[in-house]
C-alpha cells in the first residue's frame, strides 16, 4: 500500500474513532438523562401523592378512634383511604399522565395495599419490587441491558407519616416496557445522528487528508519526471514560500543538478566507450570489490566472451583457476600484489601478454587495471619499427652516397662528351667504345637518380576516390604481365563504395608493385585474388597469390631497401610500397606460407579520416627518408 494511502487511512481512522467515542458518550448521556428524568418524575409523583394523602387524612380526635393507639389509627386509616375518592382519582390521573408509570399504590407498614390503581389488589399484600435506583446508578451498557431486557417493573417509593410516625408508603411502579417506548425514539435519533456524524467525519477526514497530502502526488510526479530526465520537473510557482513550494523548488534544483550530471556522465561514457572500442590493447577496469566496470573491445577476442557478459561481474566469476591466465589473475587479486607482464596462452588459444596493476588513492586501493596485449601484434609492431629503423638508416646512407656519386657522374659525362668530340676527329673507330662507356654512365646515372627520387620529399595530390576503381585500374595494368605468366586475376567486388582520399598515382604504384611480385612468384601460372572491404574506419585490401611463398628466414627483411630474392630485382619495389602507405597514414603487412602462397594486406583510412588529416596538414610533403 502506498504511503499516502496509509496516511489518509490513519487520519481517517483517528477522526472516525474520536467521533465514534463522542457518539458513544452522547448516546450514553441521552440514555442516562432519560432514565434520570423518569426517576425524578416518579419521585416527584410519589411526593405529590404523599402530600395529597397526608392532607386528605381526617381528624380522628373527634371520633371514637383512640388516637393514642397506633394500631387503632392504622385500622381507621385503612378503612378510610379506600373510600377517599379524591386520593384515588389523583392516583389514576397521575398514572394516566405519565407514560412509563405502570401503577401507583399506597401500602401500609405491612405491605398491604390501602389504595391501588388496580382495584383487585386493594387489601392484598404486594410483593416487593426492585428499586429503580439500581437502574439510575448502573453504567451505560448495564442500563441498556436492564431497560431492554425482558419486561420488569421497578419501584419508586416515598413514606407516609402521621403525627411523626410512619403509617404507610407511596409506591410508583416504573415499567421497562413503558420506559423503552419512551426512551427508544430518543436513542434512535441519537444513534442516527451519531452514524451520520461518523460517516460525515469519515468523508471529511478522507477528503481533507487527501487535500492536505495532495502535494505528495505532485512531488512524486516531479521526482518521476526528474528521474526520466525531463527538461523541467518543477511546474509550480517558485515564489511560493509554503512547505510544498520550498520542497518543490529544492526538487527542481536537485533535478537540474542531476540532469547536468547525467549529461556530463553520458558524454564521458560515450567518450570512454568510443575509446574502449578503438583500443588495440585489452583493458579491464575493476572496482574495489574486484567488479568489472570498463571493458575494451579486444578483451572479447582474448576471453571469448562478449563485453555485455563481462560488465558487472567479479574476477572470480570471469576467470577460472583451471586456466593459466585465470590462476595468475585470481592469485594476484587474492594477494593484492601487481602482476608483472607475463606471456601466456588465453582461453581462445591466442598468445597474450598480461599485466595487472592496482590503482591506489592516498595509500587506499580503489581498483585494479588488467592489460592484455596480443603477443603476435606486439612482435609485428616491433618488426615494423625495426623495418622502419633499417629503412631510415639505409635511406640516410643511400641518400648521402647517391648525392656524392651524382656530382662525379655529371663531371664524367661532361668530360666524356668533350673526349668523344676530340677522338672522333683523330680516330673514328674509337667512337663505338666511347658510346658504350656513355650508355653505362647514363645507366648508372639513372640508378642514382632513382635513389634520389626515392629519398626526395614528395608532394601528395590528394583526391577522394572509390578504392574499388583503383583496384580495377591496377588489375588492368597488370593484365599483360599476368597473361605472359599464365596467371588469372580475379576480383572480389565489395557491395558498397570504399571512399579514400589518396594520391592515386602513388597508390597505384604501391599496389602494382605487390601485384607484379605476386604474378612473378607463379612462373607456372595460377590464380591471383584481389579483394577489398571496409572494417569500421579503415579500407582493407588484400592481394593473394598462389606462388612459392616467402622463406621464413627473410620475411622480416622484405621491406628493407635493396633487399630482394629475385635475380633481376633491385629491392626497391616493396620498400617503396611500404613508404607510400606510410605517407597516406596507412600500413601494409603480409602472411606467407612456403609452397602455398602469400597474402599482402593494405590498410587505408576512409575518406572522412583522410579529409581530416589533409585539412590539418594541408599539402603534405613527406620528407621522412625511409
Amino acid at each position: 500500500m502506498r504511503r499516502k494511502a496509509i496516511i489518509v487511512l490513519a487520519i481517517t481512522f483517528m477522526v472516525t474513532t474520536m467521533v465514534t467515542a463522542f457518539s458513544y458518550l452522547y448516546i450514553s448521556q441521552i440514555l442516562r438523562q432519560r432514565i434520570n428524568n423518569a426517576y425524578e418524575s416518579a419521585s416527584r409523583l410519589t411526593q405529590q401523592l404523599a402530600y395529597f394523602a397526608e392532607n386528605d387524612l381526617p381528624d380522628l380526635s373527634s371520633t371514637r378512634v383512640d388516637t393514642d393507639d397506633p394500631a387503632a389509627v392504622r385500622r381507621a386509616l385503612a378503612e378510610y383511604l379506600p373510600m377517599d375518592t379524591n386520593l384515588l382519582n389523583n392516583l389514576e390521573s397521575e398514572v394516566a399522565l405519565w407514560p412509563y408509570v405502570y401503577d401507583a399504590s399506597v401500602l401500609d407498614t405491612n405491605g398491604k395495599a390501602l389504595l391501588h390503581t388496580n382495584p383487585q389488589l386493594v387489601g392484598k399484600e404486594i410483593a416487593p419490587r426492585p428499586d429503580f435506583h439500581a437502574v439510575t446508578s448502573a453504567r451505560f451498557r448495564e442500563q441498556l441491558r436492564l431497560v431492554y431486557s425482558p419486561s420488569a417493573v421497578y419501584d419508586v417509593s416515598f413514606p407516609l407519616q402521621l403525627n411523626g410516625s410512619p403509617f404507610g408508603t407511596i409506591h410508583i411502579g416504573v415499567s421497562t416496557v413503558f420506559l423503552q417506548s419512551e426512551i427508544t425514539p430518543k436513542l434512535l435519533h441519537a444513534v442516527y445522528f451519531s452514524i451520520a456524524s461518523i460517516f460525515l467525519s469519515l468523508l471529511l477526514a478522507a477528503g481533507l487528508s487527501n487535500i492536505a497530502l495532495g502535494p505528495l502526488k505532485e512531488i512524486s510526479r516531479n521526482l518521476d519526471s526528474m528521474s526520466l530526465g525531463a527538461p523541467e520537473a518543477f511546474s509550480g510557482n517558485e515564489s511560493e514560500h509554503d512547505e510544498f513550494g520550498l520542497v518543490s523548488l529544492k526538487i527542481a534544483n536537485l533535478g537540474r543538478q542531476m540532469r547536468d550530471s547525467r549529461e556530463i556522465f553520458s558524454a564521458l561514457k560515450d567518450n570512454v566507450d568510443q575509446l574502449m572500442s578503438t583500443l588495440q590493447d585489452g583493458l579491464m577496469l575493476f572496482t574495489r570489490d574486484s567488479r568489472v566496470v570498463l571493458v575494451s573491445a579486444p578483451v572479447e577476442r582474448f576471453l571469448g566472451r562478449p563485453r555485455s557478459d563481462l560488465l558487472g561481474r567479479t574476477a572470480n566469476e570471469i576467470f577460472s583457476r583451471d586456466s593459466h591466465l585465470g590462476a595468475l589473475v585470481l592469485e594476484a587479486f587474492e594477494r593484492k600484489r601487481p602482476l608483472q607482464q607475463r606471456e601466456l596462452t588465453s582461453a581462445t588459444g591466442t598468445r597474450v601478454q598480461v599485466s595487472l596493476d592496482f590503482v591506489q588513492e592516498k595509500s587506499t586501493q580503489i581498483g585494479a587495471l588488467l592489460v592484455m596485449r596480443d603477443a603476435e601484434s606486439v612482435r609485428r609492431i616491433g618488426d615494423e619499427i625495426e623495418t622502419s629503423r633499417r629503412l631510415s638508416a639505409s635511406g640516410r646512407v643511400t641518400g648521402g652516397v647517391a648525392h656524392e656519386v651524382k656530382n662525379p657522374i655529371n663531371a664524367i659525362v661532361l668530360h666524356l662528351q668533350l673526349l668523344q668530340n676530340k677522338l672522333a676527329q683523330l680516330d673514328p673507330d674509337t667512337r663505338r667504345h666511347m658510346d658504350i662507356i656513355g650508355s653505362e654512365i647514363h645507366r648508372l646515372d639513372r640508378v642514382v637518380q632513382t635513389l634520389l627520387d626515392f629519398m626526395r620529399a614528395r608532394e601528395l595530390h590528394l583526391v577522394e576516390v572509390d578504392f574499388r576503381r583503383l583496384l580495377d585500374d591496377v588489375a588492368l595494368l597488370a593484365a599483360p604481365d599476368a597473361e605472359q605468366h599464365g596467371v588469372v586475376i580475379d576480383r572480389v567486388k565489395w557491395h558498397e563504395p570504399l571512399p579514400v582520399k589518396v594520391d592515386t598515382d602513388f597508390i597505384k604504384q604501391a599496389l602494382l608493385n605487390v601485384v607484379i611480385n605476386g604474378i612473378q612468384s607463379m612462373p607456372n601460372g595460377g590464380r591471383l585474388l584481389i579483394s577489398a572491404r571496409r572494417e569500421e574506419d579503415l579500407v582493407v585490401a588484400e592481394v593473394h597469390d598462389q606462388g612459392t611463398g616467402i622463406p621464413r628466414d627473410v620475411q622480416n627483411k622484405i621491406f628493407e631497401l635493396y633487399f630482394t630474392t629475385k635475380k633481376d630485382g633491385n629491392g626497391i619495389g616493396l620498400a617503396q610500397t611500404y613508404q607510400i602507405l606510410d605517407w597516406h597514414f596507412g600500413s601494409v603487412d603480409f602472411e606467407s606460407i612456403e609452397g602455398e602462397g602469400t597474402t599482402f594486406r593494405f590498410r587505408l583510412p576512409v575518406a572522412v579520416a583522410a579529409s581530416s588529416i589533409a585539412s590539418e596538414q594541408g599539402a603534405i610533403a613527406h620528407s621522412n627518408q625511409l
